[in-house]
């Protein structure tokens, strides 16, 4: 699925030939599971080395580095929030993951950047709804800013795919 400024793929976010791709992190953003952990493992150590001297990152920011030995220059890592039922401004710190990341690619001058599903794992966070906020905060974004020329979205499993593929067709 493609639109002038977005795309959806299914694959794997480490293997994409991007400029940008963005880690679905922790606070620590010392590596963990799911895309965090399989982006560590893919960028190789120095990526943890240099998160290190990172001090974290609060929920709804971002932060970045470089990509190491991926294809992808730069990863820009978001920490996500957990979801309590909605109770805790999660959708609104949700949205802002996704504004911090895409302000960091337009301050880098960014073209490409892969967004995963953030907090959809392990966070609990409703894929339905997340979608939604991913694709919304993306389409504002890209509305206003030159940068990043196209945002992608990459989806691991098929379900997850067809929500974004409705969601892109609308």
């Amino acid at each position: 699925m493609k639109t002038p400024r977005t795309e959806l793929i299914m694959g794997d976010i480490t293997t994409l030939e991007v400029e940008a791709i963005v880690n679905a992190a922790n606070r620590s953003l010392l590596g963990g599971g799911g895309v965090d952990g399989a982006i560590h493992r893919a960028a190789g150590p120095a990526l943890l080395e240099e998160c290190k001297g990172l001090d974290g990152c609060e929920t709804g920011q971002s932060k970045i580095t470089r990509g190491y030995q991926l294809k992808a220059k730069y990863i820009i890592h978001t920490v996500g929030p957990v979801w309590h039922g909605g109770s805790q401004n999660e959708d609104k710190l949700l949205a802002s993951c996704y504004r911090s990341s895409l302000e960091l690619a337009r301050e880098k001058k960014i073209k490409t950047i892969a967004f995963p599903g953030i907090s959809t794992g392990v966070y609990g966070f409703p894929r339905g709804l997340a979608a939604v906020i991913a694709v919304n905060e993306a389409q504002r974004f890209l509305r206003d800013n030159k940068f990043p020329e196209k945002v992608i979205f990459i989806s691991f499993d098929e379900d997850n795919f067809e929500t974004y593929r409705k969601l892109l067709k609308e």
